[in-house]
């Protein structure tokens, strides 16, 4: 498979970091019709039927080894089904910028996993640096008074909002490892489909008796969260982590806060105080010292065997 260039790869980064720096106000905004279940069930279910069009449309084949399949497993629970099942839950009080910034522990995870699991991934001084340097302008943002942005809930909710990063980290590690010549629109779909389905059931016993209204906003928010935040994104964000080390990928999570805080701002008259800027350039920082580590060689890439 030929390496894509520098440019290409910058671009993806940059339109993932832009459509999932809307989405956590997206999620916000759908959660004030619909229940969380409910919601994330239709978006991941509407989503699958896309991607595995697109992928019957394009002759991909679907579950062509015992390793995709147990991938599939991986990510349905892990990236989709636990991980958006806490940040659904977890936004009916978390502000969408606070929220973006919690996830943005992921990176951390990823670097502790993928130095264990993925032996071209060792932690080097600098990228141990960057991260520390992005973790702390988390850290900056995050030493808000919780209760002032939008009641006592929010410090309950926001703990609870941390396993969604951790669980993300595996399934992100367990991708890069044993998923290097899965197809994107596979690890994507049916992962997608499977979580819809388990959701959906939950959201049958739990959220029947409450009510849901398909009003403009909250159907706008979810087909924005089901074509880009969903199919568009994780096709293009399975794609990078065929080519991109996993550790250097998830420091993504510290730039779409940036995008996120300052939409939360904007549009949703969420709190911008000068704590939450500084926290926001040392985040970038911390972008920059790490993305200056050397990329993998080619051979250092993961590759998938039938089985």
């Amino acid at each position: 498979m030929p390496t894509p260039s520098r440019t290409a790869i910058v671009a993806t980064f940059a339109v993932l970091t832009l459509i999932w720096g809307t989405t956590w106000a997206a999620i916000r905004i759908g959660l004030r019709g619909l229940p969380p279940m409910t919601g994330l069930a239709i978006r991941f279910g509407l989503a699958s039927l896309i991607l595995a069009g697109a992928a019957w449309a394009t002759g991909v084949r679907l579950g062509r080894s015992r390793r995709e399949r147990r991938l599939w497993w991986i990510n349905a629970l892990c990236t989709f089904f636990i991980s958006y099942s806490l940040v659904y839950w977890s936004e009916q009080w978390v502000p969408s910028g606070l929220a973006s910034v919690l996830f943005a522990t992921m990176p951390l995870f990823v670097a502790l996993f993928a130095h264990f699991a993925l032996p071209a991934e060792r932690l080097t001084a600098r990228a141990v640096g960057g991260i520390l340097v992005g973790f702390a302008g988390v850290a900056v943002i995050f030493s808000e008074d919780l209760t002032l942005l939008g009641g006592p809930r929010v410090a309950f909710a926001s703990a609870v909002m941390l396993g969604a990063p951790f669980v993300s980290a595996i399934a992100s590690v367990a991708v890069k490892r044993w998923g290097g010549e899965v197809h994107p629109l596979s690890i994507s779909a049916v992962p997608m489909g499977m979580a819809a389905a388990v959701i959906g059931a939950l959201a049958w016993v739990w959220e029947r008796d409450r009510p849901v209204v398909f009003d403009l906003p909250s159907v706008g928010s979810v087909l924005y969260l089901t074509v880009f935040g969903s199919a568009v994104s994780f096709s293009l964000y399975f794609w990078l982590l065929r080519h991109v080390r996993a550790t250097r990928l998830s420091l993504i999570s510290y730039t779409i806060p940036v995008v996120a805080v300052a939409v939360g701002a904007l549009a949703m008259d969420e709190p911008l105080t000068g704590r939450v800027l500084a926290g926001a350039a040392l985040v970038v920082g911390g972008v920059v010292l790490a993305l200056r580590t050397h990329p993998a060689p080619a051979q250092d890439a993961p590759r998938t065997r039938s089985g």
